[in-house]
């Protein structure tokens, strides 16, 4: 299932470190993390790991917003954040 997420948010082919890809990524991990920290809420390192993902991808967020808008609002609604 991440390989066919992390398809859609490539450039080309080779793409591994675009900012579009890099949200794709994290997006995918983000997703485990939750179900994880969801059915083990005592795992206080997942959450932590959690948080620190989400802030990584926030950060590539706001990089993506600033360099190319339209990338950004099309990147946000594929991965279902508030635009």
């Amino acid at each position: 299932m991440a390989k066919k997420e992390e398809n859609v948010f490539q450039r080309h082919d080779k793409d591994t470190g675009s900012p579009e890809m890099q949200i794709g990524i994290l997006s995918d991990e983000i997703a485990t993390l939750q179900a994880h920290v969801a059915a083990n809420a005592k795992d206080y390192d997942a959450k932590r790991s959690l948080l620190k993902k989400v802030a990584k991808r926030r950060t590539f967020l706001r990089y993506l917003k600033g360099k190319d808008l339209d990338a950004y609002t099309k990147i946000s609604k594929k991965i279902g954040l508030k635009v």
